[in-house]
């Protein structure tokens, strides 16, 4: 519950930076929404197709004497909360997803070494990185020519009155993808603390998810994003790239269509990642310039540490707590 709690405190906000940095939603208004909106996603999105919970759970196996399975997930969970809530303070939009994956896969090693990984699923993170990022940047790229193009003979007022309900549907469908992305994260790993507790059975390849866990975890997480997230805002949709309207429009559409596709077929990724990568992309249509490359670095230095920075701190707390309890 703390890590789906802390999810929607330090992830969410990427949903709505760019609206917010726009000025097209007030700060509130925005947060409110995107609470609403992450419930729905993770709810409605879970119901009819759950097939990223599914890829989740079966990312790593926690397979240990006594109560060793459920020791070594509780440590993968500790690790979680507090890598993302140093990134938060820091105001660092790293990767809750990354953060997850990685926080698994360390402490099930700690657990069972390299056996405990199934490299298949473990694949589908490899191509979630690798179409987030292309279709992230390429489509926020394309989307932003597309609309120049298009709107070259507009009125400028007018096609600012078009981009601003355009960018607020936008920012609605972010968080609800969102939602329905991480959500789904955490419910996989919702359902792994149920079964290694003994609660729940596992049909065929995965769970059958009950109503009550997901909209226990879909409320858990709009709590978390009523809390706030102006530092997560403020590097995402401020810092970065200065946006106009339709920039922002650009980057939420171009973002959005790479979580729906990613949800649809099961892929496991990160909402941080699209969403920057989404907001590069429209940066660089511009001019290469108009982006802020130190924030960048920045940003790509904490994905990549993501990794074995969290994997460690799980694999190192896993052991500890075993000793422990």
């Amino acid at each position: 519950m703390g890590v789906i709690f802390v999810n929607g405190w330090t992830d969410a906000p990427n949903a709505i930076a760019t609206a917010v940095s726009t000025k097209v939603l007030r700060p509130n208004v925005a947060i409110f929404m995107a609470v609403i909106m992450n419930f729905l996603g993770a709810l409605v999105m879970t119901f009819f197709n759950a097939q990223v919970a599914e890829t989740i759970s079966n990312i790593v196996t926690f397979e240990g004497s006594g109560n060793a399975s459920q020791v070594a997930l509780a440590s993968s969970l500790f690790a979680i909360v507090v890598w993302s809530v140093a990134a938060w303070y820091f105001g660092i939009p790293t990767s809750e997803s990354h953060a997850l994956i990685a926080g698994l896969t360390g402490s099930a090693m700690a657990l069972g070494g390299i056996g405990a990984v199934n490299g298949a699923e473990w694949g589908k993170v490899i191509i979630g990185l690798v179409v987030s990022t292309v279709l992230g940047f390429g489509g926020g790229w394309v989307i932003t020519k597309l609309i120049i193009w298009i709107f070259r003979g507009v009125n400028r007022l007018f096609a600012n009155k078009i981009f601003t309900g355009g960018q607020a549907f936008g920012a609605a469908a972010m968080a609800f993808l969102h939602g329905a992305q991480d959500g789904q994260k955490f419910m996989g790993v919702f359902m792994l603390t149920l079964f290694y507790n003994g609660l729940v059975e596992k049909s065929g390849n995965g769970f059958a998810i009950p109503i009550w866990v997901m909209v226990l975890c879909s409320v858990t997480m709009g709590i978390g994003t009523s809390v706030g997230g102006m530092r997560i805002i403020k590097s995402v949709g401020m810092d970065m790239v200065k946006l106009e309207k339709y920039q922002g429009f650009s980057a939420d559409i171009s973002a959005a269509i790479c979580l729906l596709l990613a949800s649809i077929f099961g892929i496991p990724v990160s909402t941080t990642h699209t969403k920057t990568t989404a907001i590069m992309g429209v940066g660089a249509a511009k001019r290469v310039s108009s982006v802020d490359w130190r924030i960048v670095k920045e940003m790509v230095m904490a994905w990549v540490l993501t990794f074995p920075g969290c994997g460690l701190i799980a694999f190192v707390m896993a052991k500890i707590f075993m000793a422990i309890f």
